[in-house]
């Protein structure tokens, strides 16, 4: 249950039972963040197994929208079901399945190959929608010797870098993906998300994708296509797949930056849960300039406040 006092924070209104009501009346969809607000790391946040029963039982529909790339929507199902929630792969919408759709909506030739830095979940989704993937965690394990008469060789068939999260990034990597973007013609730099932390476990942040795509904007001097949250790319497939207004919606997210962020570019109603990257100081603070519609300390706070 909230422990905040009630009120609001510059147009932000803490939540409440008579709130939650008014939000599952106009709400058909609820987009959820995953990191931050279902879990973190590996550990399941507090109540939200419940929470989500009671959404779906209230005839709601559940959509789960990561910027986290470093796994497949098949990969996060399982991770799903190891901790006791059932969700499809239908219902699942990660920055690494946004890069793979994005290629294929503009028709990215067949013949070219794609490079990465990034981890499995990007080559898994790449391969799915028929794209010839190299890179990943495979060269994470390549070195590189700066010596005398070094020339580094690259792919002169890649066509797109794609750059997500990468816990085995390395020089190697870096010269790599700079070389495609630098010298291979029309070859594209997309980034999966720029989220400068995250909680990759429960106990502290860790550097987020944003620094990857930051050091290839570094060497390419060039500005990456961003496919996950904030991007609209990633809600414009979502508002074509399930038919529902953004109105009708409801981004339940951590970051103000990327999820409520979101939610507003596309006319969503949001809510800020605090039980990851933001805390209450953050949202108060006077340089903040995002502004969720509710605020609340947990998921699981809709489903506490309608018992009686």
């Amino acid at each position: 249950m909230n422990s905040y006092p009630s009120g609001s924070v510059s147009g932000s209104q803490l939540l409440s039972l008579e709130k939650v009501k008014h939000l599952l009346d106009s709400t058909q969809a609820f987009l959820f963040d995953c990191d931050g607000v279902i879990w973190k790391g590996d550990k399941l946040i507090d109540g939200v197994p419940h929470t989500l029963d009671f959404l779906r039982s209230k005839g709601k529909k559940l959509v789960f929208v990561t910027n986290n790339s470093t796994k497949s929507r098949k990969q996060y199902a399982n991770k799903f079901l190891s901790l006791g929630i059932s969700v499809t792969e239908d219902e699942i919408f990660s920055s690494s399945f946004a890069a793979a759709m994005y290629l294929q909506l503009i028709h990215f030739p067949k013949h070219k190959k794609v490079y990465v830095i990034g981890e499995q979940g990007i080559l898994e989704e790449l391969q799915l929608a028929g794209f010839t993937a190299l890179g990943g965690p495979e060269d994470g394990k390549e070195t590189v010797q700066l010596k005398s008469n070094c020339l580094f060789e690259h792919d002169k068939s890649v066509g797109a870098v794609v750059v997500g999260l990468d816990q085995y990034i390395n020089y190697y990597k870096l010269q790599y993906g700079t070389l495609c973007i630098r010298e291979n013609p029309g070859c594209l730099f997309i980034a999966t998300n720029r989220d400068a932390v995250g909680h990759m476990t429960d106990l502290q942040e860790w550097p987020g994708a944003g620094c990857m795509v930051a050091a290839i904007c570094g060497s390419t001097q060039k500005e990456p296509i961003v496919v996950g949250k904030p991007s609209t790319f990633l809600m414009d497939f979502l508002l074509k797949k399930f038919d529902v207004s953004c109105s009708k919606m409801c981004m339940v997210g951590d970051r103000l930056d990327t999820d409520i962020l979101f939610g507003q570019n596309a006319g969503c109603r949001t809510l800020l849960v605090l039980s990851g990257v933001t805390t209450l100081s953050a949202l108060q603070d006077a340089s903040n300039k995002t502004h969720p519609d509710y605020y609340t300390s947990k998921l699981s706070d809709i489903f506490e406040l309608m018992q009686p």
